[in-house]
């Protein structure tokens, strides 16, 4: 069983789906870290972000792996390194190359055969498994996703005006939902939530509700 959730960055996709994983007993896939990590891959290449061509060539030789709650990148655990405002500033090139964009589906597939799966990023239910049996769209106000931002940024020591996360969130957002492939958007038969007023454990709470609905079998007159 596959369950996808989709949303924009700050609505708390990452942490509801790794508890969610957690309490279903399945295994989790941050998609997000993969673009991450190709990202960095692509910048100890040396690439030329204005040649995409170059950089497909270069993001395909990388040999990226999810095991565990961890993003590994030639064989080297960089979780931790993928998160810093630098190369979160550089990802765009990568997510919105469409010869990349088209290797990493292929590449998340095949690591959702056969599996039961939580996964999440930005185009899981409308993209890469649109035949998934529970889909949900997470979101939330711009101003609470920039907080909680700031908050992640602020337990790993890096201070960031919350202006500057609101206007490079802005950016991003219109990056995502208008990019020709995988666009930032629910999919058609997606379960939508707004997260503002939202404990994590309340979210994954209604989420496994959905999930129980929908996969409960129908009960006999």
């Amino acid at each position: 069983m596959i369950v996808c959730i989709d949303g924009p960055a700050g609505a708390g996709k990452s942490t509801v789906a790794r508890l969610l994983a957690q309490e279903l007993g399945f295994e989790y896939l941050d998609t997000g870290a993969m673009y991450r990590a190709a990202t960095l891959g692509a910048l100890r290449h040396g690439v030329d972000w204005n040649q995409p061509e170059q950089l497909a060539q270069v993001v395909r030789g990388l040999q990226i792996h999810w095991a565990n709650q961890r993003i590994y990148l030639d064989g080297q655990d960089v979780t931790d390194q993928i998160r810093s405002p630098e190369l979160t500033a550089l990802v765009h090139h990568v997510a919105d190359n469409p010869q990349v964009r088209q290797w990493m589906v292929e590449l998340q597939r095949r690591i959702g055969q056969g599996r039961n799966l939580v996964t999440e990023g930005r185009d899981q239910g409308t993209v890469v498994f649109p035949q998934a049996e529970v889909k949900f769209f997470l979101t939330a106000s711009p101003e609470v996703r920039a907080q909680r931002r700031q908050e992640q940024l602020r337990q790993k020591g890096v201070e960031v005006p919350l202006e500057q996360i609101l206007r490079e969130q802005q950016q991003r957002d219109r990056r995502d939902s208008t990019r020709s492939v995988g666009p930032l958007v629910p999919a058609p038969d997606a379960i939508v939530i707004n997260t503002d007023h939202m404990t994590v454990e309340q979210v994954v709470e209604l989420l496994k509700q959905h999930i129980r609905s929908r996969t409960a079998p129908p009960s006999s007159a």
